[in-house]
């Protein structure tokens, strides 16, 4: 640390305790030189200042981590890492426990220091598969916590709700084994209410938000956070620097780590569900102003949540239940009351499943080894809050703070004491505030201000907190630290209402509304809804509730004196342990990150910079000054001899560069050299103390001098040192290379030629007896003949099944072998092949095989067919005329396709429509069936050979006025064939004809089709009276 102390003119002094001037100025512009170079951490003495930046500094990584493992508190920069380490380091050097304070504004960074804490932990200390899962579960129940405990205030979006102090137990090995953590005053009120920009604890909207749909669907809720009373009252349920879906998965996770089963988990989801369908129900009155439900669904999805009887709950909600002797006597609510009972019944159920919830926590962290452990234990508890309007919670949390700070100045001073006595030198006094008289006020038994609010909550009669106010003015009215205003002077009246009372803190005035403050303190819950929940069907609030006594008529503790016991138990804690601390400090209110480095000190604005006004506030509220000043009191600087003596030691020629007596007798001789005067430091018994920080800046300077002569020596003395040694080695290492580098290249040769030799030899005998059986002499030459052979027949195996004459020709010894992997190569391309089959390309195979049988080297223009794939159609439906599909509208299409019909008389062609059905074949023209073919009356279908497309379908014709065949030509012959022989079966009625084609236009009467080749297709009436049907030559394949 001294080495920064050239640099204070620009980056400030790395530790309070050695400024000049113990004043706020300086300890402000101090802090805004640090804070504009991005050094947000600062000391004072062992306590950390730390300045939340609002924004990502890379100071946080394993890097830095490794860079402050075991090393001496002040030897680097300030950094809650050194105090983290420190404390671990000293915790097993000396076997005691220790803890550390977190304490600040809420927005300050709190949460965030503890997290880094742990995680460096997480990462300095031992590992085991075992001890891996300890921390896990500390890691990650931050998140649990934070989801369940956390809500968006107006100062930080990400607010801590309760107190927390969690033990981190350690074995002797310095191995993190358990932890156990305790809570404190969770604020249960923000469930049923939030102030205008404020919300709801974190995990109502995580679950709304990013729950999945089952889940909502099982739990009756909407993603909607605007349709839930308990989460529309701040108007802000959506942040935009909130992602509740992505904290949703996290917070899932969380809870498997901390080893929560699936049962506790739906559990669980169901109570934070029920406390959403609770804020929804609504009441009404009816003529006689008795209260009733105007909203049963959201009651029963409570009653079915929670597991109890929906007709008790209802009752529970709108009746109180009196007890007379032996009578029980309902007595209606009111509206208010009623509303009253629903938001204490969700407070409750809240409340205690936060505690069932670290009570599940501690038993994961639990380490069940009974020998002892020492723990490090990390408080991040609420700062000191003044808000406008302060009420019951802010009364608590700043009661919490004066013990605090009480037990902080206590802790400070015993240990500055212990240190001077252990050291030999005269204790000075330190005058000091002491906050006794304010801890008084609040927590003296029958006279402090709990004790009266207690009171006021049992006394019977009509008790409001304006009686309260009363009775604190009866009884306080002379306490200087306490005024209300019908205690307070003319000016000061003009700033108090009449229903608030003013307290004094040690860190400044505050003003205390009292309405709320006998609701908040007595939270009672009524005892029939208590029972109610006892029954419950619900594991987690059976056992919240069941917890209690059912037959105990004795009051339940106040939230106050709860709160009170639960801090005496804290300091008690707190006071058997080592103290370390960390003050968090808020730059600025808007929580905006500098845009850029300013060096101007004294021009900073208030968004995005250091707020001058804000810190100001906080370093009184946190004490520091006082902190400061005690620690000031007598010496500002103290070091061990040994460290002062290694530092400072070139300063004086009698004590470089080697001191050979004892540190402090050459800590004397330096320090008598350097003319400190005798005012100006004591010697202790291991340590020396420097009362004055100028003393230390002027020795520190004369060593940065010092240090740069030293150097350019050094520098000399050494490289010339090194060159020559650096040259012996060289050459030493050049030698011993060259002599096992030839060795060893010689080695290789005689080796490699011997193997060389071997080989050959094998080969040549194996070449000579190669077709012998095999042998030791030829087995390798075989086995090289069979291995070629594999690898050339491999990178040349055919492709398809049709290759039948690509295959490499084998040597004698694997013809055999040759035969059986051709034959399984042909296999298994065929059986690639047909895997490969679709049903579609199936089907049109096997009608093609139907074309082939027929057709195949029978007519001409089949060779060029093969690769045309059949159509279901060649005519849709939508092209089919209306009034023929009415006609035919019993029998089902098979297939249509346009054709030329010839006329039987003078063979004039006319396109027609050819339709197939079931039962016939249908030439149509247009709107007009021309002729029905019946497929039982189809007697013969022949066709030429050459390529041309005519068709002639031989009818069976009894009647003389029936039309005799058909002759047709279809550009798609081979598939309307192949169709009709399909659907009409007449396969083997199909005949190819070579020449001519008789035909028989009505009965008795005869024709003929005649078929010949030419250069152009075309068909024409001949002289002879036939159809000439003139085709072109097939193209030789």
């Amino acid at each position: 640390m001294e080495g920064a102390l050239i640099a204070r003119d620009r980056v400030g002094i790395q530790d309070f305790v050695l400024l000049d001037e113990t004043t706020d100025t300086a300890f402000l512009n101090n802090l805004k030189k640090r804070f504009n170079e991005d050094l947000i951490y600062t000391y004072i003495g062992t306590l950390i200042v730390s300045v939340n930046p609002y924004k990502e500094l890379d100071i946080y990584n394993s890097k830095q981590m490794d860079l402050y493992m075991g090393v001496n508190f002040f030897e680097l920069p300030p950094h809650i890492y050194a105090l983290a380490d420190n404390a671990y380091h000293t915790m097993l050097a000396e076997f005691n426990n220790h803890f550390i304070l977190i304490s600040g504004e809420s927005g300050a960074g709190k949460t965030e220091a503890s997290k880094k804490i742990l995680q460096y932990y997480a990462v300095s200390c031992p590992s085991t598969a075992l001890l891996d899962t300890v921390r896990d579960k500390m890691l990650m129940s931050n998140p649990v916590l934070e989801a369940f405990g956390n809500a968006k205030t107006l100062k930080n979006d990400n607010s801590s709700r309760f107190g927390k102090y969690m033990d981190i137990q350690f074995d002797s090995q310095g191995d993190a084994v358990g932890g156990h953590i305790l809570n404190y005053l969770l604020e249960k009120s923000r469930v049923v209410h939030q102030n205008h920009g404020e919300r709801n604890f974190h995990i109502f909207y995580q679950l709304v938000e990013g729950g999945e749909e089952d889940l909502l669907r099982q739990l009756g809720l909407e993603r909607d956070c605007q349709h839930y009373y308990y989460l529309t009252q701040g108007e802000c349920a959506i942040v935009s620097s909130i992602n509740d879906k992505n904290d949703w998965k996290t917070v899932k996770n969380a809870l498997q780590v901390i080893d929560i089963d699936e049962s506790n988990i739906n559990d669980l989801f169901g109570v934070i569900a029920s406390v959403l369908h609770l804020g929804n129900v609504q009441f009404d009155s009816d003529n006689k102003k008795h209260t009733i439900l105007n909203n049963n669904a959201e009651l029963r999805w409570v009653s079915t949540l929670l597991g109890v009887n929906a007709q008790s709950l209802q009752q529970g909600l709108t009746y109180r239940k009196i007890e007379a002797k032996r009578d029980e006597i309902l007595s209606p609510f009111t509206i208010d009351h009623a509303i009253y009972a629903r938001d204490a019944l969700a407070k409750a159920i809240y409340g205690r499943t936060f505690t069932w919830l670290v009570n599940r926590i501690n038993e994961s962290m639990e380490n069940k080894d009974s020998s002892r452990k020492t723990v490090i234990g990390l408080l991040d508890i609420y700062g000191f809050e003044v808000f406008y309007v302060n009420s019951f919670e802010q009364f608590c949390i700043n009661y919490c703070n004066e013990k605090l700070q009480q037990l902080f100045i206590q802790l400070t001073l015993k240990s500055e004491q212990e240190e001077y006595e252990a050291e030999g030198i005269e204790w000075e006094p330190v005058q000091f505030f002491n906050n006794k008289i304010i801890c008084d006020l609040v927590e003296e038994k029958h006279r402090g201000i709990i004790s009266i609010l207690d009171e006021e909550c049992l006394r019977p009669g009509d008790t409001t907190d304006l009686t309260f106010l009363e009775r604190l003015e009866e009884k306080m009215g002379n306490h200087p630290h306490f005024v209300t205003h019908k205690l307070a002077d003319k000016m000061t009246r003009k700033t108090l209402e009449r229903g608030d009372f003013r307290l004094l803190h040690y860190a400044g005035e505050v003003t205390y509304c009292v309405v709320g403050f006998l609701d908040k303190n007595n939270d009672l819950l009524y005892r029939n809804i208590k029972d109610l929940m006892r029954q419950s069907k619900n594991a987690i609030v059976k056992e919240c509730f069941s917890t209690m006594d059912p037959d105990s008529r004795r009051r339940p503790e106040t939230v106050a004196t709860q709160f009170k016991s639960s801090l005496l138990k804290l300091t008690e804690i707190l006071m058997a342990k080592e103290a370390w601390y960390v003050r968090c400090l808020k730059s600025n209110e808007s929580k905006q990150p500098g845009t850029e480095r300013s060096r101007q000190f004294y021009s900073l604005t208030h968004s995005g910079k250091l707020d001058e006004a804000l810190i100001r506030h906080q370093v009184k509220y946190l004490g520091l000054m006082e902190h400061l000043r005690v620690r000031r009191a007598g010496f500002a600087y103290r070091r061990r001899f040994e460290i002062f003596l290694k530092r400072y030691k070139p300063l004086c020629p009698a004590t470089w560069p080697h001191w050979r007596g004892e540190p402090a007798d050459g800590v004397e001789v330096l320090v008598q050299h350097l003319g400190y005067l005798p005012y100006e430091y004591k010697m202790g018994r291991t340590k020396i103390f420097i009362r004055h920080p100028r003393t230390l800046f002027a020795t520190e300077d004369a060593y940065e001098r010092c240090k740069h002569d030293l150097a350019t020596r050094l520098q000399a003395k050494y490289k010339g040192y090194k060159a020559k040694g650096e040259f012996r080695k060289q050459k030493e290492a050049a030698t011993k290379i060259e002599t096992c580098w030839r060795g060893a290249q010689a080695r290789k040769e005689r080796e490699k030629r011997a193997w060389a030799v071997k080989v050959i030899k094998k080969f040549i005998k194996g070449y000579m007896t190669r077709g012998e059986a095999k042998t030791t002499d030829n087995s390798e030459y075989l086995a090289f003949v069979r291995q070629n052979y594999m690898n050339r027949l491999k990178n040349s195996l055919p492709k398809t099944v049709l290759d039948k004459t690509t295959w490499v020709t084998p040597p004698a010894v694997l013809t055999e072998t040759s035969a059986i992997l051709r034959k399984l190569h042909y296999r298994l391309m065929v059986r690639k092949y047909v895997r490969g089959i679709t049903p579609q390309k199936k089907a049109q195979l096997q009608m093609k095989v139907i074309t082939s049988e027929v057709f195949k080297g029978k007519k001409d223009s089949y060779p060029q067919s093969v690769a045309q794939p059949f159509v279901d159609t060649r005519i849709s439906e939508q092209d089919i005329n209306i009034k023929v599909l009415q006609t035919i509208r019993n029998e089902r299409i098979k297939y249509s396709v346009p054709v030329i019909k010839y006329d039987r008389n003078g063979f004039k062609p006319r396109p027609r429509q050819l339709i197939i059905t079931q039962t016939a074949t249908y030439v149509v023209d247009e709107a007009k069936i021309k002729q029905r073919v019946l497929h039982t009356a189809l007697k013969g279908i022949s066709v030429s050979n050459l390529t041309d497309g005519i068709i002639v379908f031989h009818i069976t014709s009894e009647d003389p006025k029936q039309k005799g065949d058909l002759v047709m030509n279809c550009d798609h012959l081979f598939e309307f064939l192949t169709k009709v022989s399909v659907v009409a079966n007449k396969q083997s009625v199909i005949k190819v004809v070579q020449g001519s084609i008789k035909i028989e236009i009505q009965a008795g009467k005869e024709g003929a089709v005649d078929f010949s080749t030419g250069q152009e297709p075309i068909a024409y009436k001949a002289k002879n009276g036939h159809l000439m049907v003139v085709s072109t030559r097939a193209r030789a394949r």
